[in-house]
């Protein structure tokens, strides 16, 4: 069993930035594929960007150039640096873990993705 806590959302202005970060309670971290997904009031779950356990890295075009994922495999934490802020960003953030590691997939869906995380709000006041 693989717990993944999420922290860093918060209520940021426009052209701000927040940095989100995701534990992993797994013991073999450094070969999970992660991934970050986002939530806005009454839309679908959507992915925003992963990084898989040998540091490729994959962004939505909707965050691309704004976002960068990375992770620490000695502190068993993804991290997910969110620039250029904009009130469509606003969403509850959840971060995923492929603990198979895969990488013959784009891990861009959820069904992908075998442990997710609660959640994290961040708001992004215009």
């Amino acid at each position: 069993q693989v717990q993944l806590v999420e922290s860093g959302g918060g209520l940021v202005q426009a052209g701000g930035s927040l940095r989100l970060s995701c534990a992993s309670s797994g013991r073999t971290f450094s070969s999970y594929s992660m991934g970050w997904f986002r939530q806005a009031p009454g839309k679908e779950r959507e992915f925003v960007a992963r990084i898989s356990r040998i540091g490729l890295t994959r962004y939505a075009d909707s965050v691309k150039d704004r976002f960068t994922i990375s992770r620490d495999n000695a502190k068993n934490t993804v991290y997910l640096q969110m620039s250029s802020l904009k009130p469509e960003d606003t969403a509850v953030y959840y971060c995923a873990a492929d603990t198979n590691g895969r990488l013959e997939v784009p891990l861009v869906r959820e069904y992908e993705y075998d442990y997710w995380g609660q959640g994290t709000q961040v708001t992004v006041s215009s």
